[in-house]
């Protein structure tokens, strides 16, 4: 991965303790899975930075590899890559999330 695009993610993450990249945007989420993340983050009242995949292909195929993980949407909290969708549901029902969110 060049060098610009690691620091152009990085500083993304950083931006907000809590940051999602996802597709579509949190009022209009292009896909379910995306969905269901700003759903969950709505519910719990989180204040989170969100970036729009599609907007940027770059970026798209970046964080994937970036994280290692081949899938959006994709949660950071403080910086560390937290998981997808059905890590984040699962977070949420178990009260993790939260707590992590602090």
């Amino acid at each position: 991965m060049e060098q610009e695009l690691k620091t152009k993610i990085e500083d993304m993450i950083k931006s907000k303790k809590v940051f999602l990249f996802m597709k579509g945007t949190p009022e209009m989420p292009q896909c379910g899975f995306s969905a269901g993340v700003v759903s969950i983050l709505k519910q719990l009242q989180v204040d989170f930075g969100s970036f729009n995949v599609l907007s940027d292909m770059k970026v798209r195929e970046g964080i994937k590899e970036f994280t290692n993980w081949p899938t959006i949407p994709q949660l950071y909290i403080d910086g560390e890559f937290i998981g997808g969708h059905d890590i984040t549901v699962q977070m949420a029902q178990s009260g993790e999330l939260l707590k992590k969110i602090g």
